[in-house]
């Protein structure tokens, strides 16, 4: 299939003309796949104006003339009951696009054709692009999409995105709609003539009152029917702002052939000189009202009536358009649904997955880091001989070399091994359909802690990197939910804590382990850890939705997708390039800074004593109360930027403080080559004992984020008061409870 997103120079006067295609559906029908495979590469990811979520803009080109395509949330409706549905139903009123593609799932088709009937309520430009017609062949479905298109009287088009299959059909559909050679003749879902005449009589004070709407009647149907959001809107001006934020967004495009957007029932009015002589206020006060008053003098049950009408005119095209050879499929789905959701299995199912991935991610990880390693740490000697050669100073050399470099290389040695096994392995599961389970099994915990179910994806996102479980945080509805997602999401346990975790699983808990299940018996504290970690998660959940954000949980609806055959190649790039790539990208750039403070502290010594001897001297007694000691603490305080490095800077610090006769340029991060090695140091050497791996481990689940993590927590809050308790409430907690379990341990004489 010819690449669309591979087009050619494109003129001034072909821009001008244009064409505008809006593309909606239900969450998990393909709609992603749809936009990359007509766009290409040239995509553009933004926010919409005056929200978080996020929207993607791409253009292809079709027999010379250009498409701009709009990828609209994923919503269930256009009832405007939260955020996504806000925007796409905006969209469609105020965007005015020359074209919508609504993207539905042919394995479920009646729940799909519910947005779809609401979309050609708005506009008759509307083009079906019946999806996942293979997964609905393999599950003994034949959806009739002639049939379908009679029944709708808009364009249907069975494609199989992930394929390419269909696509360029759907693209031609799409030019001769827009260009008004293929005029559709969009079903009107049937409702009480009492209704429409109400309608009638409100559409053209719609009209007066909001200027730029493409469909005043489908504003008055929902005024009539009391919807709240729409009210509120209409009242404090939010549509207004939109269209003129979305027509300043979008550029001019042709009005000329097939102009005529409108609806045949559900049209538009002619605008004209729209509230001339009459203020806008005004103007909005007497449409409410005049809604108020219409809706009083409508029979009872009679709004319930359409919105009935709605859904039982999908049920019955879908039960015309569907024919079912074969439950075979159907029926596995549904066991395999029963044991992972089940109450007695589902939790231990997820458990086992979650302990074979960390088991993958240590085993495959270990030779891997060690070897990179190695790879990396073999050119620093070098580089410090050019360094030598060109005359540089040693201090120049020590901080650009053993400073900058080593710590470069010891965060790309750590991280890139695990996030390139993790991240692959949890694309996997999303993508075969696994994460709305897990979310569904944990719902009903995070709702006990007043938050929302959806909290449960985020925080598993935050397992590769917390920063990127923050921003996954958008796709909570709620302000307040959203804000205890964010906040609550550095307890999960990110890359940047692994080595962390797994030194001390290697040192303090495989030797306990048979010889040869030391990787298993350390997946297993590993997976202990998470629980913990989902512990506090819930538990500092429930506190700030009974304090600082009081409130109710929301509900929300979560599709159960079907499962389907990974695509690999997605899932490969998915996850290394946009997720591992990225986030290790961004440590990188904070651990060079992280090298050379490390590299000064140990290597400036005013009076003969290291400034890193001196700070960790001061933060003894605060890191002995804890469990701790002070390199430890001094470790996290230089390891801000990048928690990668708290290992190799504890290993530096006890050099620092055990070896004498170091000169300058020598005290380094130091990474030791064995575990017996380690073993020594830490617990032959310095004492460690299992009470400071016990807090340790507590402190690497409680304590700050990371300054990624923070960033991204401003950016996403826009606020310093919330970024500040995300970044404090956590080590505050960590204090507290290492605290506690240090001096119950030596009081009970544990330790």
């Amino acid at each position: 299939m010819k690449r669309r997103g591979d087009a050619g120079l494109v003129t001034l006067d072909a821009l001008a003309a244009e064409r505008i295609v809006a593309l909606a559906g239900n969450p998990n029908v393909g709609k992603s796949c749809v936009f990359n495979q007509l766009t290409g590469l040239r995509q553009h990811v933004g926010n919409w104006p005056g929200k978080t979520v996020q929207r993607a803009e791409g253009r292809f080109m079709h027999a010379g003339r250009p498409y701009k395509m709009v990828d609209l949330p994923g919503t269930y409706s256009l009832l405007s009951t939260s955020t996504d549905e806000e925007i796409a139903r905006d969209f469609l009123l105020f965007g005015r696009p020359d074209v919508t593609i609504v993207v539905i799932d042919a394995t479920a088709l009646e729940r799909n054709l519910n947005l779809v009937l609401q979309v050609l309520e708005i506009t008759d430009r509307v083009v079906v692009c019946l999806n996942l017609v293979d997964e609905a062949r393999r599950k003994g479905l034949v959806v009739d999409a002639a049939q379908l298109s009679r029944e709708l009287g808009v364009p249907v088009i069975p494609t199989v995105a992930n394929a390419g299959q269909g696509l360029d059909e759907v693209v031609a559909t799409v030019a001769a709609v827009a260009a008004g050679q293929q005029q559709p003749a969009p079903l009107a879902v049937p409702a009480a003539g009492e209704l429409l005449a109400a309608a009638d009589r409100l559409a053209p004070m719609v009209d007066a009152a909001i200027a730029e709407v493409s469909n005043a009647r489908w504003i008055a149907l929902r005024l009539l029917e009391g919807d709240p959001r729409v009210r509120e809107a209409v009242a404090t001006g939010e549509l207004e702002r939109q269209a003129g934020e979305l027509a300043g967004r979008l550029p001019d495009h042709d009005q000329g052939e097939g102009a005529a957007h409108g609806h045949p029932h559900f049209h538009s009015h002619a605008h004209g000189d729209r509230g001339a002589g009459v203020q806008r206020p005004q103007a909005v006060a007497q449409l409410l009202a005049a809604a108020d008053a219409e809706r009083a003098n409508l029979a009872p049950g009679l709004l319930d009536d359409l919105v009935g009408r709605l859904y039982a005119t999908a049920a019955e095209i879908a039960g015309r358009c569907v024919t079912q050879r074969s439950d075979r499929r159907r029926d596995l789905d549904l066991l395999v649904d029963r044991l992972v959701t089940s109450r007695t299995y589902g939790f231990g199912l997820m458990l086992l997955l979650l302990g074979l991935v960390f088991w993958l991610t240590i085993s495959g990880a270990n030779v891997v880091s060690a070897a990179l390693a190695r790879g990396l740490f073999a050119l620093e000697a070098p580089l410090a001989g050019l360094g030598d050669w060109l005359g540089a100073p040693w201090w120049l050399t020590g901080v650009l070399v053993h400073g900058a470099y080593r710590a470069l290389a010891w965060v790309i040695a750590v991280m890139l091994p695990p996030m390139a096994i993790f991240f692959p392995l949890f694309t996997l599961l999303e993508d075969l359909g696994y994460l709305p389970r897990v979310a569904f099994n944990l719902d009903r915990f995070f709702r006990a802690a007043n938050a929302h179910g959806k909290q449960s994806l985020t925080m598993a996102m935050g397992f590769g990197c917390n920063a990127a479980g923050v921003t996954a945080c958008r796709i909570i509805d709620s302000p307040r939910e959203r804000l205890i997602a964010v906040i609550t999401n550095n307890f999960v346990p990110c890359n940047g804590r692994w080595p962390t975790l797994l030194m001390l699983s290697a040192v303090f808990v495989a030797p306990l382990a048979s010889p040869g299940v030391g990787a298993l018996a350390g997946a297993a504290t590993l997976v202990g850890v998470v629980l913990f970690a989902v512990a506090t998660t819930l538990c500092v959940s429930a506190l700030l939705s009974r304090s600082v954000l009081r409130g109710e949980a929301s509900a929300f609806a979560l599709e159960m997708p079907s499962y389907r055959r990974p695509r690999i190649w997605q899932v490969l790039y998915t996850s290394l390039i946009d997720r591992t790539l990225f986030v290790l990208w961004r440590a990188m750039i904070f651990a060079v800074p992280a090298g050379l403070v490390i590299w000064i502290l140990g290597n400036v010594a005013p009076g003969g004593v290291s400034l890193f001897e001196q700070l960790a001297g001061i933060l003894d007694p605060l890191g002995r109360a804890i469990g701790l000691d002070g390199v430890i603490l001094l470790a996290y305080v230089v390891a801000i930027p990048a928690n990668e490095i708290v290992v190799p800077t504890i290993f530096m610090g006890y050099n620092v403080l055990s070896t004498t006769g170091l000169h300058a340029g020598q005290r380094v991060m130091v990474e030791l080559e064995s575990l017996d090695a380690v073993r020594h140091l830490l617990v032959d050497q310095q004492g460690w004992t299992l009470l400071t791996a016990v807090c340790l481990i507590l402190f690497v689940v409680l304590h700050n984020p990371c300054s990624t993590t923070i960033w991204t927590i401003y950016r996403e809050t826009k606020s310093v008061r919330w970024t500040a308790l995300a970044t404090f409430l956590p080590l505050a907690l960590g204090f507290a409870v290492c605290f506690l379990v240090a001096q119950t341990a030596r009081l009970l004489g544990w330790a």
